[in-house]
């Protein structure tokens, strides 16, 4: 005798494992952790059809009340994927200031139309890159206000014609952040990159530190070796501190990203990555004899890690706080980190 549909057990294990997902899709923020692989559709990653950072923010407009305002959609309805992305006109600050009416003095925006779900800091180490530095507001502003963020810039700004110490000003970024808000994800970016995806998210990941760049065009479009977390990277502030956050040594050489990756490991974590088919980021260029430039080369690294990774970071870390100045569309933090050590 045969049994009927509803008796049949692989029918009730199907029916099973159908709900199971069901649940998982309504409780579990959307269905972007059950199917994230399917949503990565041919539209969003089309470079091909790109669009303008600006298109449809303007949707976004002021709620008439603010006390009631809801909590931001999980996903953002302006999401469009590819972005053009084009260095050849320079943006004035007024330009850029103009096209962003809701982002306030240092640089700090909230969503007009609803609470949002994700504070971020973007912090950016610097020194005398005004023209990287336009194109990058120009674009980073309206990018990070398409995912719905409430979020801040901060430019941490080193003085004098010493050797540039990028992972110190970023630990001093850290320091001084954090003194705003309890951020939930601190992000580490390179002042002449851009990204090309608005679904590349500008949020952490919630176990491990997370390596945005994962695709730049200057490497075309690959990882140039498989340890490299230079370019973009985003750490929870308990990411930062339990790997001592970044080293304060490395002066000048940039073989502090391979020391970053180590300690990450060191400190019982792993390096987690965006799709490559997100994480791409155009490089600005400004050097005038770009064609005859030998090829980029792996730094050395002169330090050994495994040792000095629990002496050498945030804990150890020491500045002059010089300037703070909210500007328009930044926080500017202007440091002495003191000089070149010998034999350093």
């Amino acid at each position: 005798m045969s049994l009927s549909r509803v008796e049949n057990p692989c029918f009730l294990l199907f029916l099973f494992v159908f709900q199971a997902i069901f649940i998982l899709i309504l409780y579990g923020g959307g269905p972007s952790n059950v199917f994230r692989g399917f949503l990565n559709s041919h539209q969003i990653l089309d470079y091909s059809k790109t669009h303008d950072v600006y298109t449809n923010l303007s949707l976004f407009t002021q709620a008439p009340n603010e006390e009631a305002m809801p909590y931001c959609s999980v996903q953002s309805p302006i999401f469009v994927g590819p972005l053009t992305i084009t260095f050849r006109v320079l943006p004035s600050e007024r330009m850029i200031i103009k096209k962003n009416p809701f982002v306030q003095s240092g640089g700090r925006y909230r969503p007009p139309h609803c609470l949002a779900r994700y504070k971020s800091a973007i912090l950016v180490a610097y020194r005398n890159q005004e023209k990287y530095l336009h194109h990058l507001l120009y674009y980073i502003h309206p990018f990070l206000q398409r995912q719905q963020l409430s979020y801040s810039i901060y430019l941490i700004q080193q003085v004098g014609n010493g050797t540039f110490n990028r992972a110190k000003l970023l630990n001093v970024g850290v320091r001084e952040a954090l003194k705003d808000e309890d951020w939930d994800c601190l992000l580490l970016h390179d002042v002449d990159l851009v990204p090309e995806n608005d679904y590349n998210l500008y949020v952490c990941d919630e176990y491990y530190p997370k390596h945005m760049a994962s695709a730049m065009d200057k490497f075309q479009y690959t990882l140039p070796y498989k340890s490299f977390f230079g370019g973009v990277s985003a750490l929870t502030p308990e990411h930062y501190m339990k790997m001592n956050g970044f080293p304060n040594t490395y002066w000048g050489s940039g073989g502090e990203n391979d020391d970053i990756a180590a300690r990450i490991l060191l400190a019982g974590m792993k390096i987690v990555r965006t799709s490559p088919h997100l994480g791409r980021y155009k490089v600005m260029d400004y050097t005038e004899e770009t064609e005859t430039q030998e090829p980029w080369q792996r730094p050395t690294s002169r330090h050994n890690t495994r040792k000095t990774w629990k002496d050498d970071g945030m804990n150890s870390l020491e500045f002059k706080l010089l300037s703070r100045t909210k500007h328009p569309l930044y926080t500017n933090i202007t440091v002495d980190i003191g000089y070149v050590p010998p034999f350093s």
